[in-house]
């Protein structure tokens, strides 16, 4: 018997022909028949469907919107209070250390915060949130939702077909809107650098809604293995392997995502698990970075390459986070943490594959510009 759990469209799954793989303790489709490469270019120029009900959706009320993101600001770097309602932010939960404890994405739907978090740190999450949350803010979460995600450069003409608001959403927009009879959470985001929608509808719509979505020819369903080349190639954090608990904002990149209000002399400084450590960071700078990997052959180099200043050192100064074939930019691909004096782009280090030294070129991310409707 497994103690896998099963997402709410598994027969679907099935019935497509999806191949399940055990990830994040729940059983999964990591490719459809049409292959792995296939998925990925058709969701670049079309438009791909990806079930993602293994995430975390999570609802935190207090007596105002303004209560519970004050409370949520002493978790995250993140300026909460500012974010204006029907809008979504990138934020992180930080530890004393200064490390990321998981990343999410939170909403301002008017009277209460709607988040999503990682599947794999959910239950982490929930309880963190319930041992530092103030009383006067409650925490729901919801069990009776199902997550999709739809993305590419046709996924707005997909979802318009079903209801023509979502063409006026911008990058970053939140809207409750009916689809098919379904009272869907839609935000205008994603996890490939593609312009698209992620959307939580109730588990018995879910079905009937992805069957509406996959019945349009520009729509191809998704798994786990172009989802990851997607989202490398878009330069985007995979938590656990470009992130985690010994990783700061700063070191991963992600400063962009803390505002300045939350920055020293700004008008809610710090009050964050690790400010100490990450306000020093931002402004003395980390004495390593988060990069772009570009291997100078036809073989990728994948996470755990050891990297070197030169062909001939023995001491590594860093190491391949995130790797693989870009199918985009048909190329090797990867992400890696590396010393400040080796963070410029064009600089030329050495990655270990089976014994060899291989050259490795430091790029800019991301590898595939992003494409978001601004």
């Amino acid at each position: 018997m497994s103690d896998l759990k099963s997402l709410p469209l598994d027969g679907l799954h099935r019935e497509l022909g999806g191949k399940m793989v055990p990830f994040a303790g729940y059983d999964m489709p990591v490719q459809y028949p049409a292959g792995v490469m296939k998925e990925h270019l058709h969701c670049r120029s079309h438009a791909g469907l990806f079930d993602v009900s293994h995430m975390g959706q999570v609802i935190l009320r207090g007596s105002d919107y303004e209560a519970a993101a004050l409370a949520l600001e002493s978790l995250v770097p993140v300026n909460a209070a500012g974010l204006g309602e029907s809008r979504q932010r990138y934020g992180f939960f930080t530890n004393e250390q200064g490390g990321i404890l998981d990343d999410l994405m939170f909403a301002n739907r008017g009277d209460h915060i709607f988040m999503v978090v990682n599947a794999a740190c959910k239950e982490a999450d929930i309880a963190h949130l319930r041992a530092h949350l103030p009383a006067n803010v409650t925490l729901q979460v919801i069990e009776d939702r199902a997550l999709l995600a739809l993305q590419g450069p046709e996924a707005e003409a997909v979802l318009a077909a079903l209801n023509p608001a979502v063409a006026e959403m911008k990058f970053m927009d939140v809207a409750t809107v009916d689809l098919g009879g379904a009272e869907a959470w839609i935000s205008r985001s994603g996890y490939t650098g593609e312009d698209g929608f992620e959307i939580s509808v109730p588990v018995d719509a879910a079905e009937a809604l992805a069957r509406k979505l996959l019945a349009d020819d520009r729509v191809l369903p998704i798994g786990l293995g172009a989802r990851d080349s997607l989202r490398l190639e878009a330069g985007l954090c995979l938590y656990g392997h470009d992130i985690d608990t010994g990783t700061s904002p700063v070191e991963a990149g992600l400063t962009w995502a803390i505002q300045k209000i939350r920055r020293s002399d700004g008008a809610r400084e710090g009050g964050f698990p690790g400010a100490d450590r990450i306000l020093s960071e931002l402004h003395n700078g980390a004495e390593r970075a988060r990069v772009g990997l570009k291997p100078q052959g036809r073989a990728p180099m994948r996470e755990g390459v050891s990297l070197f200043a030169e062909a001939d050192r023995e001491t590594p100064i860093g190491c391949i986070t995130s790797g693989g074939f870009g199918p985009t930019v048909e190329g090797p691909v990867a992400m890696g943490y590396v010393p400040i004096a080796f963070a410029a782009p064009g600089t030329v280090i050495y990655g270990e594959v089976r014994g060899k030294r291989l050259p490795v070129e430091v790029v800019a991310l991301p590898f595939v510009p992003a494409r978001f409707k601004r």
